[in-house]
């Protein structure tokens, strides 16, 4: 494994968010998200969680056919943060950060994954934060999707935005 990972995730509209991955915080986080992104399962998900002033959180539905659809189950990662005993992991949730989804179960991450759209400090050592944002340009596009309209369509999406923001691909960069 390299020590660093560059990607892009590129949007349906057409903006981009550039993000290095790096082992140093989360090796065998970045290496399943790595595995991911080349059996191009990111492929068409949507945000799916948006909240203003916190984080922006993808990776787990697509919408086919106007419904929205679960991704198929992927093996989980052990959580690698400190109060899963993972101490290496001294990564801060700071704006443009890049850590994985889980729930309360600290070896449940999967596919999903969220950017923080803001500095989220209680989040660190409870998350796998593995990477971060590289540039300006992708940072105002994450603010840009924290900022869009959302609802409620379901009980268990309370933050769904309004209007579509899709993933058309995420692919490893050059170095």
């Amino acid at each position: 494994m390299k020590e660093k990972y560059y990607i892009c995730i590129e949007l349906e509209a057409g903006s981009k968010i550039n993000l290095c991955l790096e082992t140093k915080y989360a090796p065998k986080t970045v290496e399943h998200f790595i595995k991911l992104v080349e059996n191009k399962y990111f492929d068409g998900t949507v945000f799916h969680r948006v909240i203003d002033k916190f984080m922006i959180q993808t990776g787990g539905y697509k919408i086919e056919n106007n419904t929205l659809m679960e991704l198929p189950i992927v093996d989980s990662v052990v959580g690698e943060f400190a109060s899963n005993g993972f101490k290496q992991n001294t990564l801060n949730h700071t704006f443009g950060v890049i850590s994985m989804a889980r729930t309360n179960d600290k070896n449940s991450a999967t596919g999903q994954f969220f950017i923080c759209a803001a500095d989220c400090k209680w989040l660190d050592g409870e998350y796998a934060a593995f990477g971060h944002v590289t540039d300006e340009e992708s940072m105002k596009t994450v603010m840009q999707i924290s900022k869009v309209e959302t609802y409620s369509p379901h009980p268990m999406f309370s933050d769904f935005p309004k209007y579509v923001v899709a993933i058309k691909t995420i692919h490893l960069l050059e170095d």
